[in-house]
């Protein structure tokens, strides 16, 4: 089993509750350009974006996305770093384990 950070321990999520943005769900079906385009909007507006994936396919899109996302952003002289972990999610009564990045300003 992999090593876990309940929510309440997940980088940043100490810092405030004010500032709370919506996750953005990965699929391996996803398209790593559009959730790109999603990531840089929601840093652009919030300061900061969560990505979340479940399964190898969906990592590989998350992080595909991500590095999309750091290119849309480097245009606006924003640099953003990703903070990855591993977080527990319910879904359909079954417990699954997550990828989780936070993607924020360096």
């Amino acid at each position: 089993m992999q090593p876990s950070h309940p929510p309440q321990l997940a980088p940043d999520d100490l810092e405030s509750e004010r500032d709370t943005v919506d996750i953005i769900k990965v699929s391996a079906r996803s398209r790593s350009t559009a959730v790109a385009g999603a990531i840089a909007g929601v840093v652009r507006e919030h300061n900061r974006a969560e990505v979340q994936a479940i399964g190898a396919g969906a990592v590989n899109q998350a992080i595909k996305a991500v590095a999309i996302a750091r290119g849309y952003l480097s245009e606006d002289q924003i640099d953003v770093i990703v903070i990855p972990y591993f977080t527990e999610v319910v879904i359909e009564d079954q417990e699954r384990t997550a990828v989780r990045m936070v993607v924020e300003p360096r």
